[in-house]
């Protein structure tokens, strides 16, 4: 009985080292991502540079991080999970820590691209480590620490800059990120353990074709996709043209306290951690259809011209679409079979397209017919969102009859 005891307890702390770790690779992973987005007005200034030029200091890393998820996975399952994870970490922070010195606009953005490519192996190789190393009795909670760490480096990454450029240049408040990363990046490095559970496996093309199109001709794996899809796009369109709303009549707020709403993203952060260990507790597809159905709440709510009831039905969005993410991001971990990395890769490079195309497009509607139009363009998608769901309780067998 002794024995039995101090192996649950090595396991235990075995699993809190990792959660621990993966946290902190959360936080640098997102906070570099999205340090540029709060800069982008000191760009233009700085350079001389159009909104749109300047803008691509953040979506040139988001979209090469969403080409490199792939083949990053790919290598993962060949090299390691951890050494994945740690070069990538450590690659970005100090690609990071060069950018305050870039001469030129054209510079930051070649940087922010090579960033984004170093960024890929945290996000791509996350998922599957977890699943691998962590029982499926504690991996819904472990997501949920994984993804509260992204939703508080996204959040700082968008906070810290902001704060400091009331100070100092852009390349300061850049650098204060990047020093932030670093420190984060040592956090995850020296806690995180080696795989006890992974099995090298080739990663030659064929490969990695084989193992792409298995995870696509799954029922549940490709509603998972979807739903990542689907739910990024409407939760990135909410907040893309969120700030046009606060800072135009009837609210008329200054850029500066619109730009405090990120801080609705703490809500994501309670929303994941919470979500996680619900979905352990009581089932995924039951916390995924309460996840998505508190999205739609929170879209009709900010319908009123009203500030309070627009606060609370965006914190209500985003705590809806932090608890679907944790969730299907475990799901996936789940109910992948052969290589969990190249699902893990699909979900995540779904999950980036939804942010790119339907972020963008959204825009079309909100251009047309303001907050209403966009409203009406975000139900659309929540809708598809539930129908995706109501599609897993009946192709994710076996698992959707333990989990509904």
């Amino acid at each position: 009985m002794a024995t039995t005891t101090a192996a649950r307890d090595a396991a235990t702390s075995h699993e809190r080292r990792i959660t621990g770790a993966l946290f902190a690779a959360g936080l640098t992973t997102f906070a570099s991502m999205y340090s540029a987005q709060a800069l982008l007005p000191s760009l233009s200034e700085a350079f001389g540079a159009a909104p749109a030029q300047a803008a691509l200091a953040v979506s040139l890393t988001t979209g090469f991080l969403a080409l490199a998820i792939v083949p990053v996975s790919a290598l993962s399952s060949r090299i390691g999970r951890t050494n994945v994870m740690v070069g990538s970490a450590i690659t970005s922070a100090v690609i990071g820590l060069l950018l305050p010195f870039s001469p030129s606009l054209d510079a930051l953005l070649a940087g922010r691209a090579l960033q984004g490519i170093a960024l890929a192996g945290v996000p791509a190789v996350a998922m599957a480590y977890l699943a691998e190393e962590i029982g499926t009795e504690g991996l819904g909670t472990a997501m949920g620490i994984y993804v509260a760490g992204t939703t508080i480096g996204g959040l700082a990454g968008r906070l810290i800059p902001a704060l400091t450029l009331d100070l100092v240049s852009w390349r300061w408040a850049e650098a204060a990120v990047s020093v932030a990363a670093v420190v984060c990046t040592m956090w995850f490095v020296r806690g995180l353990p080696p795989s006890r559970r992974f099995i090298a496996r080739p990663a030659g093309m064929r490969t990695v074709l084989r193992d792409l199109g298995n995870a696509l001709r799954h029922p549940g794996l490709l509603a998972l996709f979807g739903l990542a899809f689907v739910a990024m796009g409407a939760f990135v369109s909410i907040y893309n043209f969120l700030g046009y709303r606060l800072t135009r009549p009837p609210f008329e707020l200054p850029a500066t306290v619109a730009g405090s709403v990120f801080l609705l993203y703490l809500a994501g952060t309670v929303a994941s951690a919470t979500t996680g260990r619900l979905a352990d507790r009581l089932g995924r597809h039951r916390m995924l259809a309460a996840s998505v159905a508190i999205m739609g709440l929170g879209l009709a709510v900010t319908i009123p011209d009203n500030l309070i009831t627009l606060i609370i039905g965006v914190m209500l969005c985003t705590a809806g679409f932090f608890g679907a993410h944790t969730v299907a991001s475990a799901w996936v971990g789940t109910i992948a079979t052969g290589n969990r990395a190249a699902a893990s890769s699909l979900y995540l490079f779904s999950y980036y397209l939804g942010s790119a195309v339907l972020g963008g497009a959204a825009g079309i509607a909100y251009a047309h017919t303001g907050w209403i139009g966009l409203v009406a363009a975000v139900a659309a998608l929540i809708a598809i969102a539930a129908i995706l769901v109501y599609t897993l309780a009946i192709h994710a067998h076996p698992h959707n009859a333990a989990n509904r």
